[in-house]
């Protein structure tokens, strides 16, 4: 008999109990990239309360008669309010159902988990924190960009591209960012993209540093724009790239000429084996 591949291996699975919630993170996408730990949470769960990032394939996965509650929020459009998706939280809980708040990438990556776990406990409810791959790591991974790279980097600094009120940060500091780490990736940045090229130029950044910008991350739709700082907003326009998306700035992003995995498994040979020119000789003097 063949196993069915939604079947948990032998462990020893911890139970989602009645009046508890379960915060957990479903990745940036691509089903596959669900913990079994959040696996486990939607066959158990009475109630999922889900957000826009979070697709119906991994809902699928949820017990056929749990009750699905959307409670996405996006920028630019009629969203419930954090306060209210908070309370509801408690509301559920309180009434003995087994929740499973499920959040796109990592629900404390830009992701408002910390605000919500802290009015469950401040409310007495009892909860699990369950991680998930960001889509700042496994987004860009999907697009042959690793975030670190012995030869480029040290440090990675991941940025919110737009604060409470949807504008751009007002705190940010550009002089720090543009010369603190050689990748600075930004998220949900592509409505302000001239402000982060102004800032970040402005600051010192190079104009030609590379960019890359990955929109439905993971998923089918995932598309991959390849551009520069000084370039990015004209070439974002152009291309007819939508959010939601990831901006990666930094040399990084030329590792995409080598390590395109999804190119390779197309056919498609590697632009560039040596994007960062280690290997080639020293020119003429």
């Amino acid at each position: 008999m063949t196993e069915s591949p939604l079947s948990l291996p032998d462990f020893d699975w911890p139970a989602l109990e009645p009046g508890w919630v379960w915060l957990c993170g479903a990745g940036p996408g691509d089903p596959g990239l669900l913990t079994l730990h959040a696996l486990n949470g939607l066959r158990q769960a009475d109630v999922v309360v889900y957000d826009a990032l979070v697709g119906e394939r991994i809902l699928d996965w949820a017990r056929p008669d749990a009750d699905l509650v959307y409670a996405g929020k996006r920028g630019g459009k009629p969203s419930a309010k954090q306060a209210d998706i908070s309370l509801r939280l408690v509301e559920l809980a309180r009434a003995g159902k087994r929740v499973l708040r499920l959040k796109g990438g990592d629900p404390f990556v830009f992701g408002r988990g910390g605000e919500e776990a802290q009015t469950l406990i401040r409310n007495g409810v009892n909860l699990r924190i369950v991680p998930g791959i960001s889509a700042g790591i496994g987004g860009l991974a999907y697009a042959g960009i690793p975030v670190t790279h012995r030869d480029i980097n040290q440090a990675v600094t991941f940025v919110t591209g737009h604060d409470q009120t949807g504008g751009t940060p007002r705190n940010l500091d550009w002089q720090a960012l543009a010369r603190g780490a050689g990748v600075l990736v930004f998220y949900m940045g592509m409505k302000h993209a001239a402000k982060i090229r102004d800032g970040l130029i402005g600051a010192g950044r190079p104009a030609d540093d590379p960019v890359a910008v990955v929109s439905q991350a993971t998923t089918p739709g995932q598309r991959v724009l390849e551009t520069t700082l000084a370039a990015m907003v004209e070439d974002i326009a152009a291309a007819g790239m939508e959010p939601p998306a990831i901006i990666c700035v930094g040399r990084a992003v030329l590792m995409r000429q080598v390590l395109d995995w999804q190119g390779l498994m197309r056919g498609e040979p590697p632009r560039d084996p040596d994007p960062l020119g280690h290997d080639r000789p020293a020119p003429e003097t």
